[in-house]
C-alpha cells in the first residue's frame, strides 16, 4: 500500500514493499494502481531501509488528490484512528481502531518507536496511511505481531514525526544521514539508578566510548549516565539511540 502526499504525484510507502525479495533479485518496474484501477508507472525516488520508508513519483495529466501528514506527537492512547490499505489484495480497505500505545519498542534498531493500534492491519496494509479523524496521516502502517499469521489486534505504524524528515530528504534525492554518538550503552539498572540518586527508568549507562567520535570529543566518558538529549528525557520508551539517530548530522545539542 501507499499514499500520495502531493498534487504532483509523490507517493510514500514502506521500503519493504518496493525492495527486492532477496539479494539476487532486482526491481525492473513499479506500478501504482489507484482505487479506480487507473495505473501509473512509478519512479523510485529514494528508499531508506533503516526506517523502512520509500518515496515514489508518478506523473499524471491532472493534479492528484493527496493527504497531509499530521502531528503524531499529539496522539494519545485511546484516540480513534483509521487505517487504509490493500490487505490480501482487497484494495481500498478501511479499518478503524484506537491508538493502543505510543513510543512502542519492538527491537528494530534506532527507529524503534512506533504507534501501536488495534485496528486490523494485515498482509498488504504495509505502507498505507494511519489517519486521525480529521484525515491527517499520523503514521505509516508497518508491521503486526501475529502468533497465528492473522490479525490479533497488535499493529504498528511509523509515527509521522519520525517519517516526515526522512520523506523530505528522500524527495530531494538525498541519502538519509543519522546522528551518531559513538558509544556503547546499556539500560540503567534499578540498583544503579538508586545509588546515583536518579529516578527509575531514567537515563542510559555509557559502557564505552569510541575514540575520536562525537561523544569522545564532547568529553563523555565510560561510566557516565545520559538522562537528556536536547531537552528530551532518555527513557525506555525514548532511548538514547532513538533520540540521537533523529538528530541532524553536524548539529550541536546539549546532553544531560
Amino acid at each position: 500500500s501507499g499514499f500520495i502526499i502531493s498534487a504532483d504525484g509523490y507517493v510514500v510507502t514502506n521500503n519493504h514493499v518496493v525492495a527486492p525479495g532477496n539479494r539476487n533479485a532486482t526491481i525492473e518496474s513499479i506500478t501504482v494502481i489507484m482505487p479506480d484501477r487507473k495505473e501509473y508507472d512509478a519512479k523510485l525516488v529514494g528508499r531508506d531501509p533503516a526506517s523502512d520508508i520509500a518515496v515514489l513519483k508518478i506523473t499524471a495529466k491532472e493534479d492528484l488528490p493527496f493527504v497531509k501528514f499530521g502531528d503524531s506527537e499529539a496522539a494519545r492512547v485511546g484516540d480513534w484512528i483509521i487505517a487504509i490499505g490493500n490487505p490480501f489484495g482487497l484494495g481500498g480497505t478501511v479499518t478503524t481502531g484506537i491508538v493502543s500505545a505510543i513510543h512502542r519498542r519492538t527491537g528494530q534498531g534506532a527507529y524503534d518507536s512506533f504507534l501501536q493500534t488495534d485496528a486490523s492491519i494485515n498482509r498488504g496494509n504495509s505502507g498505507g496511511p494511519m489517519s486521525d479523524l480529521n484525515g491527517n496521516v499520523i503514521g505509516i502502517n508497518n508491521a503486526i505481531i501475529s502468533p497465528t499469521g492473522g490479525n490479533v489486534g497488535i499493529g504498528f505504524a511509523i509515527p509521522a514525526d519520525v517519517a516526515v524528515p526522512i520523506v523530505n530528504t528522500l524527495k530531494k534525492g538525498e541519502a538519509v544521514e543519522r546522528g551518531y554518538l559513538g558509544v556503547q550503552i546499556s539500560p540503567l539498572s534499578e540498583d544503579l539508578a538508586d545509588s546515583l540518586g536518579l529516578a527509575k527508568n531514567s537515563g542510559e549507562f555509557i559502557q564505552s566510548v569510541v575514540p575520536g567520535e562525537a561523544a569522545a570529543k564532547a568529553g563523555i566518558q565510560a561510566g557516565d549516565v545520559i538522562t537528556k538529549v536536547n531537552g528530551r528525557d532518555v527513557t525506555p520508551d525514548q532511548t538514547l539511540s532513538f533520540l540521537v539517530a533523529n538528530l541532524s548530522v553536524g548539529t550541536k545539542v546539549p546532553f544531560g
